[in-house]
């Protein structure tokens, strides 16, 4: 294994713990804590805040196109980490410092640009360290470092809340906490600088291969790839401090005689992963691959059509609310269950995925690529609930219940027609240090 992962690993339990433990309790501050100028209450009401969310989580996944053109042109993977590493240190001192409309816009900015355009050159940055001796070793270091980001983030997921809502503590503490553990993921990155395998800027030769024939093939192929992850994304951030936070707030959120608070009810999203990841590298992928072979696109596959599942579970509980019945937040296990399967299957696959497609000196911008897919389903659902009382006007009702319905309808139509796409892919497989090899078999999604 690579000197450098455990630096790397680090790196990102750390960045993560930042990041997912200001998004947890950032709806509900929206919601609940936002002051104005003079000191007062100015909060946003649930629509403008999931509104504001889903533009924020938007930002963070398109700015990797500008993170990746620096690391892949300019300055490389490393320093364009570390630079950009210190502006995200400045968007969580911003929360910290100020809990106004003003703080929350310079604060959220400056995450978007930091923590944006670190992110395709971290995931890029694991692939580099591996050549011809060690390949077979990636799968496990990306498990890894999947491991780590969840592990960060299930830490903060419960911490930040109950630093939040403490009247001792408040929203300066709640988002104080991430912006040290930034601090600190900076320093561990700075710490194996001279550990990493350092791959060169293209500079020009990046912009050859990035305009090249071959290189604009790799983006088209991907592309049309990455419309479907697009949806995936779409119903995936509802559960990360969005939607299924909101309607937590409506459930018994009594659990065996111990309250927890809405924002903590996502913890299990990363727990889930802890636990699924060995169970699927270990049980249920050999155990599929033994009924039919079990390429990228075919986990990818699978895993849409779960997701869609997770959010049938969601719908079913926001029928009851509408209703006027009371539940238990439990209800809400077996989505999260579902939904964290799908995730396995599709965020962790597209990764490695996504970095064995990319041209050598293309490695970040494809990964940029892939994490725009996020944003472009954030921009999704934010549009959605932006224009609600719109759509309400010319008869489309997607309140309540309805809401989840679209969305659970939305991705099963989108997982069936990957089926499609999918089976007509070719593609070339790219490592560093070896001449691209091209897939000989049929990368298909369905059975």
């Amino acid at each position: 294994m690579p000197a450098g992962v455990p630096n790397i690993i680090g790196n990102e339990a750390a960045e993560r713990f930042s990041f997912y433990g200001m998004r947890a309790i950032l709806a509900v501050f929206m919601t609940t804590y936002l002051m104005n100028a003079a000191g007062q209450r100015a909060v946003m009401g649930e629509d403008e805040a999931s509104g504001w969310f889903h533009q924020f989580v938007a930002a963070v996944y398109w700015m990797p196109i500008f993170g990746a053109l620096i690391a892949d042109g300019l300055l490389g993977k490393y320093r364009t980490i570390f630079y950009l590493s210190i502006v995200y240190c400045l968007g969580h001192l911003s929360l910290a410092l100020n809990d106004t409309r003003l703080g929350l816009f310079l604060g959220l900015s400056l995450i978007a640009i930091g923590a944006g355009g670190i992110k395709p050159c971290v995931s890029a940055n694991v692939g580099d360290q591996f050549g011809r001796g060690n390949q077979h070793l990636m799968s496990k270091a990306f498990g890894w470092f999947y491991l780590s980001i969840n592990l960060g983030s299930t830490f903060s997921t419960w911490l930040c809340p109950i630093l939040l809502n403490n009247p001792n503590f408040g929203p300066h503490y709640a988002f104080g906490l991430p912006g040290l553990l930034m601090f600190i993921a900076a320093v561990v990155f700075w710490l194996g600088r001279k550990k990493f395998v350092h791959v060169p800027p293209g500079g020009f030769g990046f912009v050859r291969e990035f305009l090249s024939k071959e290189g604009l093939a790799v983006l088209l192929r991907l592309a049309l790839v990455y419309v479907f992850v697009a949806v995936f994304w779409a119903l995936w951030d509802q559960s990360s401090g969005g939607e299924w936070t909101l309607q937590a707030t409506k459930l018994d959120l009594n659990v065996f005689g111990f309250h927890v608070l809405p924002e903590q009810v996502q913890i299990l999203n990363p727990i889930l992963i802890l636990i699924l990841v060995p169970l699927f590298n270990y049980v249920f992928y050999p155990a599929i691959d033994r009924i039919f072979p079990l390429t990228p696109l075919r986990k990818i596959g699978i895993g849409l059509f779960v997701t869609a599942l997770s959010f049938v579970v969601l719908w079913w509980i926001q029928l009851q609310l509408d209703a006027g019945a009371k539940l238990s937040v439990l209800w809400q296990l077996p989505g999260y269950i579902l939904l964290t399967a799908g995730e396995v299957m599709v965020s962790i696959t597209g990764l490695e995925f996504s970095y064995t497609q990319a041209p050598r000196k293309m490695k970040s911008a494809v990964m940029a690529l892939w994490l725009f897919a996020v944003s472009v389903g954030n921009l999704i659902t934010s549009a959605i609930d932006f224009n609600k009382s719109n759509l309400s006007g010319i008869g489309i009702n997607l309140e309540g219940a309805n809401h989840y319905a679209f969305f659970t309808s939305f991705m099963l139509v989108t997982a069936i027609l990957f089926i499609f796409v999918a089976r007509k892919y070719r593609g070339k497989t790219y490592i560093q240090g070896e001449e691209p090899e091209t897939l000989a078999t049929e990368q298909t999604a369905s059975g």
